[in-house]
């Protein structure tokens, strides 16, 4: 039966704890300069390489939001889960090859500056605020306490509020270092976590392996596993039919078959990989062959990412189904499955178990710190410098940053002392996308659009962003009473709770339709808003790929088409 941490455990941690600290600290004043630069603080600006860029990349995307929130749904839901990370693995080389070299061209260091570089002034304001509430209550909100129950759960389950203040405080001291403290401690955060990752996959297989009598073999435990729940190994949900249990329409409500794939997902992933300062954040100081570089090595890493939080879930949902980790996976006298990654560290062995816990420390703190960076830097930037202290020095402004972060860690600190969100209601992976999915449908077609559409006008981007929120909110919240749960768009499913939900990958396809479709027709309508100078310049050499990124793609590429072929 598992057990808890022991005194080796925390000496692991520990060390873990002292080596993140003093590297950050050796990186900070190895580069530390008599001058404070903002684009060196915000940006690293060329002081990263193409491994620190990937590595990065990866150590601020996992956190608890899939170690814990996708373990949980790989307990509920299955392999089809990984969709997430697969297809998120071909949106990095769509944004590689093709939104990289524009945001390199035009030297753009915010989100908030592409859309006035693009557009104008007023479309940038408006999506720095949108983009501020969103980091700061949603995903540093959630990230933090998510990460918070996790590690509460291995470490008894007494200290949550304690070990919430502990981990805001481990993120703000890499953060006030700035990217390039961030950048390369990340390096440490990825070995960490994905060597503790793969350790705590291998002993649940070989768990599982015990527990069926097939001996200490991993091998035969994944195998098990595929004969056990074959179920929880099947990428692409059927519609469910009349007579489908609330499990059926509750798996296809969060994973909708073949029509998730129609745009739901692609627009999630493209926008977060994409138009999202707290992932491009990362490559924007670089020159364009190393920030691809960067970007593929993290694409490739991404493929692996299943087998570090999705196999885990689904083997704790087999011991489960078969009589163990009852206590557990309960929480308030409910299965809870955002305790499964918890529960199947409880495995391990004395010192294994300190390991897992700083593996899920450095996803927790990699991502917190990114986050708190990227809220510092749209706020000082595009908010600060420009409408409340336009003659702000470097130095000034930098340090209006670090105090950004402090207030934003306070804020997210205080939203959680009580789960004041509810983020613990549904699953913390699932709260994440849905709240994220009212935002994205609605700002990606400004993007894609103003990258590749010169008639996009700022009237109609403006109006897309807008209409596109209250679209969001209308088909999650009214559309099935004003219209009925069966119509052509939709089908709006029972929740078993009383009432009926349109998917919100459905959602978030139909809302990024009909967004893309009026930003179109006011721009062709919009004559005059079509003579706006569009001040980005374009390069059509920079989209030529060197033989060594086109190797890299075309390995993501198979890797995902092949688990797809063979887990349809």
């Amino acid at each position: 039966m598992p057990q808890g941490l022991q005194t080796y455990d925390y000496l692991v941690f520990v060390l873990y704890f002292i080596i993140i600290a003093s590297y950050g600290f050796w990186i900070y004043n190895r580069k530390k300069t008599a001058t404070v630069n903002t684009t060196d603080f915000f940006l690293a600006e060329g002081q990263l390489t193409w491994w620190a860029i990937g590595a990065s990349l990866i150590a601020s995307n996992i956190s608890a939001e899939q170690f814990i929130g996708m373990s949980g749904n790989g307990f509920r839901l299955g392999l089809a889960i990984s969709a997430y990370e697969w297809l998120a693995a071909v949106s990095l080389v769509v944004v590689g090859v093709f939104f990289m070299p524009v945001y390199l061209k035009n030297k753009i260091y915010t989100m908030p500056q592409f859309l006035k570089t693009r557009y104008n002034e007023t479309v940038a304001m408006i999506m720095a605020i949108f983009w501020l509430f969103l980091y700061i209550f949603v995903n540093l909100t959630s990230i933090l306490y998510l990460g918070s129950i996790a590690i509460n759960n291995l470490t008894g389950g007494q200290h949550f509020h304690l070990i919430m203040i502990g981990l805001a405080l481990f993120a703000l001291f890499i953060t006030l270092g700035g990217m390039k403290v961030i950048g390369y401690t990340d390096v440490i955060q990825v070995l960490v976590l994905t060597v503790g990752g793969l350790i705590t996959s291998y002993i649940a297989l070989t768990v599982v392996g015990d527990t069926f009598g097939y001996g200490h073999n991993a091998i035969a435990g994944l195998n098990h596993l595929i004969k056990a729940a074959p179920e929880h190994f099947k990428m692409i949900f059927d519609k469910p039919g009349p007579g489908a249990t609330q499990k059926q329409i509750d798996d296809y409500s969060s994973l909708p078959g073949l029509a998730m794939m129609a745009a739901g997902i692609w627009v999630a992933n493209l926008n977060y990989w994409g138009c999202n300062q707290y992932i491009t954040q990362r490559a924007l100081g670089a020159d364009l062959n190393t920030a691809r570089s960067g970007i593929f090595f993290a694409s490739i890493l991404k493929l692996f990412m299943p087998l570090l939080v999705v196999v885990p879930g689904i083997a704790a949902y087999v011991l489960h189904e078969h009589g163990q980790l009852q206590q557990q996976m309960m929480t308030a006298g409910v299965v809870n499955q955002d305790n499964a990654y918890s529960s199947v560290i409880g495995f391990l062995p004395i010192g294994l178990k300190g390991l897992s816990m700083a593996a899920l420390t450095a996803a927790i703190v990699a991502s917190l710190a990114g986050k708190a960076n990227s809220i510092s830097t749209i706020y000082s930037l595009d908010i600060y410098k420009k409408y409340v202290n336009k003659e702000a020095s470097d130095k000034k402004t930098v340090s209006t940053g670090r105090i950004m972060i402090i207030v934003s860690l306070i804020i997210a600190i205080i939203i959680n002392w009580q789960d004041t969100l509810g983020i613990g209601g549904k699953g913390g992976f699932e709260f994440i996308q849905k709240y994220t999915g009212y935002i994205s449908p609605a700002i990606f077609p400004v993007f894609l659009l103003g990258f590749f559409w010169k008639k996009t006008t700022s009237k109609a981007a403006i109006s897309g962003i807008v209409i596109g929120l209250v679209l969001a909110i209308l088909f999650d919240k009214f559309l099935p009473s004003m219209l009925g749960n069966e119509t052509l768009l939709y089908t709006a499913l029972p929740t078993g709770h009383g009432t009926y939900e349109i998917p919100y990958l459905i959602q978030m396809g139909w809302v990024f339709f009909f967004t893309t479709l009026l930003i179109v027709v006011i721009s062709l309508i919009d004559v005059k808003g079509q003579t706006h100078a569009n001040s980005l310049q374009e390069d059509t050499t920079k989209y030529k790929l060197t033989n060594a990124h086109i190797a890299m793609i075309v390995f993501v590429l198979g890797v995902v088409a092949a688990m797809y072929i063979r887990f349809w």
